[in-house]
């Protein structure tokens, strides 16, 4: 059985958490199964695509094999995300059923792709990471703290999307007026540029934003940031199966999130919730609440990608023998 992956990872897409997840599955499938990467070759048993693009598109219109895609991304996603979410949202039927098979990455997800009419069959997998990578490191945690003059007694909330409305960009902001005594870092931009939702307005808004607040765009060294932080805020309203969520649990920081379906659906108890901007009180981010929720965190080895690979080694076993 021979596999290769077909990942949209450059421009835009590169930001994104879609090809983050499908680099860490193909680094944990690389030990299991013969793989290739963006291979322009056909000669393959199976495709399996994240997401699509000009790239995809042009190999799935020439590939006979078994084509499978993982579906990151839906209409649903796209509200408060992108200016004319109309524009692209009315492609993802067609597309996704040229497919033969569907990877739904939450049940969510796959109710919202069999009531836009999505005919192949589907599959809820989950992503997945490897906790062990993960490891929150304490001279990286001063680095960065030195950096934005910050002490190690200063409350760091983190929260790393892109800077648009259903990510929760106006709540994030208002959450740090409300707690002028802790600081709140946002990490990362606008990798759609001007489509990207509100994008005027929000960085008019940043450049009157609360003293108390940190957006220095895109890091590259995401360890450092996850190092300096003691609570990782996730005010987003709708999302797939985040991965920097999976990240941020890895690294044992408890985690303060919108109260919504999906992550209910994915990570249960294992954090703190919210329903407005007016819920959250200083218990949120008491000491109390960082050490229970903490310990939680451990929870997260529910999502590790040895796991999520055999989920997807065996799905690609029963396909080729169909």
């Amino acid at each position: 059985m021979k596999v290769n992956f077909i990942v949209e990872d450059s421009g835009a897409f590169k930001y994104l958490g879609c090809a983050t997840a499908a680099k860490n599955l193909y680094r944990a499938l690389s030990k299991k199964v013969d793989i290739s990467y963006n291979d322009s070759s056909l000669d393959f048993d199976i495709t399996h695509f994240h997401t699509f693009g000009p790239r995809s598109l042009w190999y799935l219109h020439r590939f006979k094999g078994i084509s499978i895609i993982t579906a990151h991304s839906t209409p649903n996603l796209n509200e408060g995300n992108l200016a004319i979410p109309g524009l692209v949202n009315w492609l993802y039927r067609p597309i996704y059923n040229r497919f033969d098979h569907i990877i739904s990455v939450s049940n969510k997800c796959k109710k919202e792709l069999f009531d836009m009419g999505c005919n192949p069959e589907i599959t809820t997998i989950y992503n997945g990471i490897d906790p062990s990578l993960f490891t929150p490191d304490n001279v990286k945690r001063k680095s960065f703290r030195k950096k934005h003059d910050l002490t190690d007694e200063d409350t760091l909330i983190l929260t790393v999307a892109q800077r648009t409305p259903r990510k929760g960009i106006y709540d994030f902001l208002e959450i740090a007026k409300r707690f002028p005594k802790y600081h709140f870092l946002w990490i990362g931009g606008f990798p759609y540029s001007f489509f990207s939702k509100d994008y005027n307005k929000i960085k008019k808004m940043l450049k009157k934003k609360p003293d108390n607040t940190l957006f220095p765009g895109f890091i590259e060294d995401i360890f450092e940031v996850y190092s300096a932080a003691d609570f990782f805020l996730m005010p987003s309203f709708a999302e797939g199966h985040s991965i920097v969520m999976l990240e941020a649990l890895s690294m044992k920081l408890p985690m303060i999130a919108r109260d919504t379906e999906e992550y209910r659906e994915a990570f249960n108890g294992m954090l703190f919730y919210f329903s407005r901007v007016e819920d959250l009180t200083k218990e949120a981010f008491s000491d109390s609440n960082k050490k229970k929720y903490q310990k939680k965190t451990d929870e997260v080895s529910l999502y590790h990608i040895e796991g999520i690979a055999d989920q997807h080694t065996k799905l690609y076993e029963k396909l080729c023998d169909a």
